[in-house]
């Protein structure tokens, strides 16, 4: 027995290869590092990628190689190494394509060669984009985010900084880290899924928000993962390139064989979605080879300073090129936050004849394996192309130690998070003030919204004082959270005191389907339009400053059930069963600042005075089914995401006043259905269109608020744009017609048109234009149509306006509200 065991020992030994490690630093002539450069081991697809400061480090049996260091521009250089049980330290310097140049005619008054390149390249540009049906590839992603500032206020407001986000105190250092394998798998024309295989993120998985293919191939090239607003870059090879970009043929140069062009890429004007830099072809088969691009602000780079790309492709199977590796770096400094970034993305293991089973391809379009998260250090250490930096290893040491004290939490933990909590004169009154207690068990958090900002004054109320406060309970090992919401509302004229709660039950996982239950109850005051057409703070400066009260107010004791679902297939439930014992109210207070003389309206709307609104009660039940098809979805281990649908979204609605039951003194049967939708025409800009029909089955006993109301707006401004008619009075065409219509059309541009504007191209300002209209009967509609500039400061939107209604004259006016870049992300709260 001890022999064998001595033999089995000695076998090991002998046929176990000694692995050992190649390291060192790529450089160009003067001695810059070459960030990112590619060390391939020859005739494998073993290999490396050096980092951001040059540094490679790749480890390898006993034996002998050739290493080829390759950088996009440069010449490649082989070098021959005999690797032993020593670590070896090998630094090499690249040359530009420049020394290799050849020779390149240009007559003096001829087309520069460069043009007769591009036009072949453009005509196989389709070949090459569709060349295969199917393929498989694994990609390594790593992002990096490193912030060089963060101010401590923007526009006013404080910057809270987590104590434990590891910058230093003016913000310095790695914000954001992570790493990712992940399988892209794709089927021609449309279909593809990525497989995420390993994670190791610390902060936010942002490695894949930016494209994991970029095809230049294609005539709009998707820097970024499209959103409904992206307009995407024109490639230096579209079909419709030579409109945009002016050529110059730089260099030529033989590699491998292969003849290859280095074409210098020239914008011919500014403020176009274009690339600058250069672009390597090969000659004869007129692929790509490689490219080095930019992208700034002077050509429709929004929030990014800079943004650098660069590819290099090599071949896969005969006569087909793919990318072998990308290399994505920006900067940015806005708003007093500064920093760069890199995201790098490593192609490996192509497959260009994947065997798919059937239904292989669904809605799930990104899917995590249920071990992704649990490769450790040592894993990526084998397993990462790219050499992590100092930083960058300080940075996971911190976050894992972070992680490893979260997950033996000891009671002094938790109380040093409550002792790290504020509670300020500043944020009760403006700020908003939250208070989190926290336990083994569970977090129970409080939520009050500033006490100032719940002022308002109407006619009704006078001065009036609104306290908005949220509990939120989450218990550790219960699938469900369970929420209050508490409404207190005072009026100091006319002395009333409201106050309701909702309390909410819903699960914790699955949050795409927004599944709820819901019970409310209480005191409270609505407006007649339950579209709330005028929010709070609009009103009070309007009855202040003008004397107009366009605000129109009911109190009414409630109590209502609410249930909401949403499945995966796109289908949503929402059914609500209500019962309001409504009261009229009556103006209480004349004060204004201004216009004195000028006597306010009743709070009866003018226009409904036919129409009494005594006290009485309503049982109202509500069915609402919304559908969008297409829905798609990332799937954790655990529980799936929406990331939405690029199909049209409906809803249809059924609500009927019940007669009698407690008291009801309503009977109506109305119903309504609506289409809306975002088109992305990429370069031509975003369509919007809500469109929507409706009416009264039946309407033998109903009020005011159980009325259909188109969404008015008599202000001077605007933040319901595709559900609003900027110049339409508030209730002159309520009704409970048999049968209405209404649309709102806009078409944002997003810098087609204006880009061609002195100034406006240069300020970004962007044009908007559509139309909004309704139709009752031949006596009631109203019809409009606005153009206006958007992204103003990347913030607002300024629309005129010309609106028609019957028997009175066309009305002109302006708007201005919220749109662009940032603007168009806020939303307000009721």
């Amino acid at each position: 027995m001890k022999t064998l065991i001595l033999t089995a020992i000695t076998f090991f030994f002998l046929h176990t290869s000694v692995l050992a490690q190649v390291k060192g630093s790529v450089t160009d002539e003067h001695g810059a590092a070459l960030p990112y450069a590619t060390v391939t081991v020859k005739g494998t697809t073993r290999g490396t990628t050096a980092n951001s400061k040059g540094f490679y480090s790749l480890t390898l049996a006993s034996g002998s190689y050739t290493l080829v260091f390759e950088y996009v521009g440069y010449i490649p250089f082989e070098k021959q190494i005999t690797i032993t049980d020593k670590e070896q330290v090998l630094n090499v310097m690249l040359y530009t394509n420049d020394h290799l140049m050849g020779e390149v005619v240009v007559k003096s008054k001829g087309e520069d060669p460069a043009y007769r390149i591009i036009r072949q390249a453009i005509k196989k540009k389709s070949y090459y984009e569709h060349q295969t049906d199917s393929l498989s590839v694994n990609i390594y992603l790593k992002g990096i985010i490193r912030t060089r500032n963060i101010p401590k206020k923007v526009f006013g407001q404080k910057i809270e900084r987590d104590a434990d986000d590891g910058l230093d105190a003016t913000g310095k250092g790695v914000l954001l880290l992570s790493e990712s394998n992940i399988r892209l798998d794709a089927v021609k024309p449309r279909q593809s899924k990525i497989t995420v295989l390993s994670s190791y993120e610390r902060g936010n998985n942002m490695g894949l928000n930016f494209s994991k293919v970029t095809s230049f191939y294609t005539n709009n090239v998707a820097v970024f993962d499209l959103s409904n607003s992206s307009r995407g870059y024109i490639s230096p090879i579209a079909d419709g390139a030579l409109n945009f970009y002016r050529y110059k043929l730089l260099n030529t140069y033989t590699r491998d064989g292969i003849t290859v062009k280095t074409i210098r890429v020239i914008p011919k004007r500014k403020n176009e979605p274009l690339f600058s830099g250069t672009i390597d072809i090969a000659d004869a088969t007129w692929h790509i080879y490689s490219l080095d691009l930019m992208l700034t602000k002077e050509y429709q780079l929004e929030l990014i300073d800079t943004l650098h790309i660069k590819q290099l492709h090599s071949p896969v199977a005969p006569g087909v090129w793919k990318t072998r590796n990308q290399i994505l770096s920006f900067s940015f400094n806005q708003f007093g936050f500064s920093g760069v970034g890199s995201f790098v993305n490593v192609y490996s293991n192509y497959n260009l004849h994947p065997q798919y089973a059937a239904n292989y391809f669904n809605n799930i379009v990104m899917k995590y394996d249920t071990g992704y998260y649990k490769k450790d250090s040592n894993f990526w250490k084998q397993q990462r192309p790219v050499t992590l930096e100092d930083d960058e290893k300080k940075y996971y040491a911190f976050r894992d130690s972070l992680n490893a004290l979260n997950r033996n939490r000891p009671k002094a933990y938790y109380d040093s998070l409550r002792r790290h909590q504020k509670i300020t004169v500043g944020n009760i009154l403006w700020n908003n003030q939250q208070y989190r207690w926290y336990s083994k068990n569970h977090t129970l958090t409080y939520k009050l919204k500033g006490l100032v900002k719940g002022l308002e004054y109407n006619t009704v109320e006078g001065m009036a004082l609104k306290t908005d406060q949220t509990f939120i309970y989450v218990p550790v090992k219960s699938r469900y959270q369970y929420d209050l919401h508490w409404n207190l509302r005072y009026g100091f004229e006319n002395h009333h005191f409201n106050t309701y709660g909702t309390f909410t039950i819903k699960p914790k996982e699955l949050p795409y389907r927004n599944r709820y239950l819901s019970f409310s109850g209480g005191k409270r005051v609505s407006q007649f339009n339950t579209d709330e057409p005028i929010n709070a703070l609009t009103n009070t400066f309007y009855t202040l400053f003008f004397r107009s009260n366009f605000m129109k107010l009911y109190e009414n004791w409630f109590g209502s059930v609410r249930y909401n679902n949403r499945f995966e297939n796109g289908l949503g439930i929402y059914a609500e069963l209500l019962y309001e014992d409504r009261i009229p109210l009556q103006n209480s207070s004349g004060f204004s600042f201004f216009n004195r003389h000028k006597n306010f309206t009743p709070n009866h709307p003018e226009a409904l005075q036919q129409i009494p609104f005594n006290p009485h009660q309503v049982l109202i039940g509500s069915l609402t089914l919304r559908y969008q098809p297409g829905q798609k979805y990332v799937q954790y281990p655990n529980y799936k995401a929406s990331i939405g649908s690029d199909k049209p979204a409906f809803a249809l609605n059924y609500t009927a006043g019940i007669p009698q039951l407690l008291g009801s003194d309503v009977n109506y049967h109305k119903w309504s259905l609506e289409m809306t939708h975002d088109k992305n025409f990429r370069l031509a800009g975003l369509f919007k269109y809500r469109i929507g029909a409706g009416g009264f089955l039946s309407a033998n006993a109903y009020s005011i608020p159980d009325m259909k109301h188109f969404n008015g707006n008599q202000t001077f401004y605007n933040i319901k744009y595709l559900n609003s008619f900027q110049l339409a009075p508030y209730y002159a065409y309520s009704n409970t017609a048999r049968f209405y219509a209404e649309e709102n059309i806009e078409h944002h541009f997003n810098g087609l048109l204006t880009n061609k504007i002195p100034l406006f191209n240069k300020l970004k300002w962007n044009l908007v234009a559509g139309s909004n209209a309704f139709y009752v009967n031949k006596n009631q509609y109203y019809a409009e149509a606005f153009a206006g500039i958007e992204n103003i400061f990347k913030l607002f939107r300024v629309d005129v306006i010309a609106g028609y209604q019957p028997l009175l004259k066309t009305t002109y006016g302006v708007r201005v509200g919220l749109g662009g870049l940032l603007g168009s992300a806020f939303r307000f709260e009721k």
